[in-house]
């Protein structure tokens, strides 16, 4: 489904990734971890054909990079992240913004087929906002208008979500409804590729992970292989213990124990 080999990306002098190997099969669902600055957002900008590596190669759905119409591509990717919900219009209804995600416009400045809008009415009872569908988005709590920017995802039936910090500036409450609604995504046909540096939301939708440092690969394959305290300690600087819960992982930090005198 998704193939990076040898991955490297370069600016201004500086290496940014370097020697990134990510093979997705279908049926999988990954979670790219790592902290601020690791390169996380990068190798998905280069999954979404929005940034090229310096040397290496990307294949996504089939479709080798370089060597094929990436507007082809990005159809068959749901893409829900922070900068583009900064791109719309607040003053529009939740309705209009999640129709606009069958398109792939920012806005309408025509009417809104009638199909379009019966299959965005669908996708906002997905995620359980049909009371504020006629709303301007503006008005919506920000775990709201990330619920919206999901239900606008999946309007493409895209074989491929892509998930940029979805969780970011919620807090536990929104944060735990919206992670109920990406673990119903378990009935539909995705591969999921999931960006944070928060452990506890690795919900268990999630199959594999892919754990980065400072553009490098500290650890790649199935969860519980690549979630030791030994490999988060080494990604995240920090002394770490992993306990897992409902099939959910929670660290924190180890305490070292004082000397008594």
């Amino acid at each position: 489904m998704i193939k990076l080999d040898n991955v490297y990306f370069i600016r201004n002098s500086r290496e940014i990734l370097g020697g990134i190997d990510l093979h997705v099969k279908e049926g999988e669902q990954w979670v790219i971890l790592g902290k601020n600055g690791s390169g996380k957002t990068t190798i998905l900008e280069m999954i979404s054909g929005y940034t090229f590596p310096s040397k290496g190669t990307i294949e996504v759905a089939g479709y080798r990079y370089s060597q094929c119409d990436l507007r082809e591509v990005r159809k068959k990717i749901g893409y829900i992240s922070q900068s583009l919900l900064e791109k719309l219009n607040l003053g529009d209804s939740v309705l209009e913004i999640v129709a606009t995600g069958e398109f792939g416009f920012l806005r309408f400045y025509q009417d809104i087929p009638a199909e379009a809008l019966q299959k965005a009415a669908e996708m906002i009872a997905f995620v359980g906002l049909s009371h504020v569908k006629d709303q301007p988005i503006g008005r919506l709590s920000q775990g709201e208008r990330k619920k919206a920017m999901l239900a606008r995802a999946l309007m493409s039936d895209p074989s491929i979500l892509i998930m940029d910090e979805p969780c970011s500036g919620l807090d536990m409450f929104e944060r735990e409804k919206l992670l109920e609604n990406i673990e119903e995504l378990r009935q539909r046909n995705l591969t999921i590729i999931y960006v944070t540096h928060h452990i506890e939301e690795i919900m268990p939708l999630f199959t594999h992970i892919a754990l980065i440092d400072q553009g490098e690969m500290i650890a790649c394959g199935e969860k519980e292989k690549v979630l030791t305290a030994e490999n988060l300690t080494s990604a995240f600087n920090i002394p770490l213990v992993i306990e897992w819960h409902d099939e959910r992982p929670w660290a924190r930090v180890e305490q070292k124990k004082k000397v008594q005198i």
